[in-house]
Order: structure tokens, then C-alpha cells, then sequence
């Protein structure tokens, strides 16, 4: 069977696929596609953000399920944890895994945090974007019970466990649609003047729309009485507004450098890696050619083997039957 649907997964050449993880992995690819693209914007290379999603993105998982753990008010046995295509995943320790993972990269082959932290900002959200409608499959993530029958219609609201609550899933969906939208013309359109203005955007916007829609969840995380996610999603959003401020101050008494001095030692960078590029390319088809060359040349002296093969048993053949005449 090439396609059977289920309520939650569908299979493909008889392995059972989850909705909510391939959606998942097909947001985690197509985050890894878009920061490639944007990469030049600070001078680093797709090759850069390949090796930086071998470090991101299990450390990204693996945050983003202890954070839920964490969290959770249920009592998760050690198999339980690695569950993950069943559901329980928290974005912010995603968020926490990935900034690990970035920080490892970028003091190994000694980059700067900020710059590929901008890069990532749009692809982050793009990720969270695609991953929340997941949501929808594995039943996680929806708001709280509706009870007004005239507010009991999709996708306002959604039917999870046989009651109807409010779609906060796709709530989240659209906003962080938006905001991917948003990062992405500000990021080209180079409205950005100095580092980390960009990841700082992401959590200032995706803060706002999280801690509204979290007003609104019905099977939030907890600390105590306070809705974790919430209150990290407030924190963020001052923070982050003092990181631009205190930014703009170092950009205006020339204490950091802004984007636009930058962008000449960027392009001299992506121009050296294109010139190794093209190299590396001029090298692949010199080989291929001295490959095509040599097969060529042994064909050539298989045949010459061959035809004198063929001519000294004709000789042969030949002296035989002088010998038998005489």
C-alpha cells in the first residue's frame, strides 16, 4: 500500500508516518532551505548552515522535549520521553536547544552568534509556522472549551477528546506566517542596521502574538499558577527591546559596527567562497574528463590487444597449414 490514511499518521511504502512529526521534519527542511538562501545577507555560506543544522537541530528536539517534560503535571517514564511523534514539544526549549547548539558552532569554527542568529530568525519561525499545525493532528496545543454553539465551527474551533475548544494551534500558525513574512522583507530589504537586530525582532514579535494566544490555551505548561510560556514570552519581549536600544546607542557612538560597514567584508567573503566553489567544480570536471580520458584509452588498447591477439592466431593458423601442405 503506497498511501492508507489514519485519524493521526498515513503510510508510505508500509511504514506508519505520523502527521505531526512529518509536518515537523518537513518544517525543520524547509527552515534549513530558506536560512541556505539567506545566508549570504551576512556573508556565511550554505555549506555553514549544513553543518550548523548537524548541530542545531538535535539539540533543538532534545531541548524542546525537556522543556515540555519539565513543565508537564504528567509523570513521564524514561521510554515515554523519547516518544516524541506522539506529541510534547515546547517551542521555547527548542528555541534554548537551538541557541545551544549555535553557540557550540560558532566557538568551534569561530563565527559570529549574532550573524547566524539573524540567518536563523526567519527560518525559526517558518519551522514553528508548519510544526503548529501539526498540533492539530496530534491533539496538543488547543485552547480553551468552547461552549458557545456559535463559535463551534472549524478552524475557529476544532472537536479534541469529544469536546470543542478554541484552534489556538492555527491561531499561532497564522501569526508566525506572518511574522516569517515580515523578517524575511526587513531581513533582504536591509532595514536591519546592526547585528542580532533581526532574532531580536523574531522574539519581540513572536512574544507578542505567543502571549496572547496563550491567554487562550487550555493545556498549558505551568509554574506554579503562572503559564511558563507566557511569562517567557513577556521577559523576551523586554529583553530584547533593551538589546535593540542598547544596539542602536553602540551603532550611534561607533562602539559596533552596522550592517551596512559590514556588508563590503561579507561580500569579499562570499566572493572567495565562490571562487574555491568554482575551483572546486573546475577540479570535479578535470577529474571526470581524465576519467572518460583513461577508460578511453584502455577501450583504445583492449582493441589494439585484441587485434593482435586475432593476427598472431591468424599467423598460427597460417603456419599450420603450411606444415600439413609440406
Amino acid at each position: 500500500m503506497l498511501f492508507g490514511f489514519t485519524a493521526h499518521s498515513f503510510f508510505l511504502f508500509g511504514a506508519e508516518i505520523t502527521y505531526y512529526g512529518f509536518l515537523i521534519a518537513l518544517g525543520m527542511a524547509l527552515g534549513v532551505f530558506v536560512a541556505c538562501k539567506n545566508a549570504k545577507l551576512r556573508g556565511l555560506t550554505t555549506d555553514d548552515f549544513i553543518v550548523i543544522a548537524c548541530y542545531v537541530l538535535p539539540l533543538a528536539i532534545i531541548g524542546a522535549r525537556l522543556y515540555y517534560v519539565i513543565f508537564s503535571d504528567y509523570s513521564y517514564s524514561f521510554v515515554e520521553i523519547l516518544r516524541i511523534w506522539d506529541g510534547g514539544l515546547a517551542v521555547y526549549g527548542g528555541v534554548i536547544g537551538g541557541a545551544l547548539g549555535v553557540a557550540i558552532y560558532c566557538l568551534i569554527h569561530k563565527k559570529n552568534f549574532l550573524d547566524v542568529a539573524d540567518v536563523i530568525a526567519p527560518s525559526l519561525i517558518l519551522g514553528q509556522a508548519i510544526g503548529r499545525i501539526g498540533c492539530y493532528f496530534a491533539g496538543c496545543c488547543y485552547g480553551i472549551e468552547v461552549t458557545d454553539p456559535n463559535l463551534m465551527w472549524f478552524p475557529l474551533s476544532t472537536v479534541i477528546n469529544g469536546e470543542w475548544h478554541l484552534s489556538t494551534f492555527f491561531y499561532e500558525s497564522i501569526w508566525n506566517f506572518i511574522v516569517f513574512a515580515v523578517l524575511m522583507i526587513l531581513l533582504r530589504k536591509d532595514k536591519y542596521r546592526y547585528r542580532g537586530s533581526s532574532i531580536a525582532m523574531y522574539f519581540i514579535l513572536y512574544g507578542i502574538g505567543r502571549a496572547w494566544i496563550e491567554a487562550l490555551r487550555g493545556d498549558s505548561l505551568y509554574l506554579c499558577s503562572i503559564k511558563v510560556s507566557q511569562l517567557f514570552s513577556i521577559l523576551l519581549i523586554i529583553i530584547k527591546i533593551i538589546l535593540i536600544l542598547t544596539n542602536f546607542l553602540l551603532v550611534k557612538y561607533k562602539k559596533a559596527k552596522a550592517v551596512v560597514e559590514l556588508k563590503p567584508v561579507w561580500a569579499e567573503r562570499i566572493a572567495v567562497y565562490q571562487q574555491k566553489e568554482r575551483e572546486k567544480e573546475q577540479q570535479r570536471k578535470e577529474k571526470k574528463a581524465l576519467k572518460r580520458q583513461q577508460k578511453e584509452e584502455k577501450k583504445l588498447a583492449s582493441k589494439a590487444q585484441n587485434s593482435d591477439d586475432n593476427k598472431k592466431s591468424e599467423t598460427e593458423e597460417v603456419l599450420k597449414d603450411e606444415k600439413k601442405k609440406k
